[in-house]
C-alpha cells in the first residue's frame, strides 16, 4: 500500500551543508530547528568554488576532486522545498552528493550554466572548506 504524499514528505532525508547553512552561518537560522546529524565530508569527487566571495558551490568532477567538509541535517523534503531552497542563491540547484562513507545526501550544487560562464568563480578546493576560506581571505 502506498502512503499518501503527506506521509512521504514527513520522512527525514540527510541534507549536506557546506556554507552558510552550517551552524553559525547566516542561512542556518532557517533550518536550525531540524535535527543536526553531525559533521560529514563529501567523497573526493568535487571541486569547491566561492562565487563572488558570497557563497560556496560544489561542482562534481571525474578527476582532481577533493573531499569537502560540512555538516548533515535531517529534514523532510517539504522542509527542503519550503525552508531551505528559498534562501539559497539562484546560482545553485538541488542535487545529490556522495559522502566519504559511500552514502548519499541532498546538497546544493553549482548550476551548469553558471559553471560554464566561469565568471565570479574562484576555486577554493585547497582551502579546507568554507570556514577555512573565510578565515584566510
Amino acid at each position: 500500500m502506498t502512503a499518501p504524499d503527506s506521509d512521504r514528505s514527513a520522512v527525514d532525508v540527510p541534507l549536506f551543508l557546506n556554507g552558510e547553512g552550517m551552524r553559525g552561518g547566516r542561512v542556518h537560522p532557517h533550518i536550525a530547528h531540524h535535527r543536526f546529524l553531525g559533521e560529514a565530508r563529501t567523497a573526493a569527487r568535487y571541486r569547491f568554488y566561492a562565487y563572488e566571495s558570497r557563497f560556496p558551490a560544489l561542482w562534481p568532477v571525474d578527476e582532481g576532486g577533493v573531499s569537502v567538509p560540512g555538516e548533515l541535517v535531517g529534514l523532510s523534503l517539504t522542509a527542503v522545498r519550503d525552508e531551505f531552497m528559498p534562501v539559497e542563491p539562484p546560482e545553485l540547484e538541488l542535487g545529490v552528493v556522495e559522502l566519504t562513507d559511500g552514502s548519499a545526501a541532498l546538497a546544493v550544487l553549482l548550476r551548469p550554466d553558471v559553471h560554464a560562464r566561469g565568471t565570479g568563480l574562484v576555486d577554493i578546493s585547497d582551502y579546507g572548506g568554507w570556514r577555512a576560506y573565510l578565515e584566510q581571505r
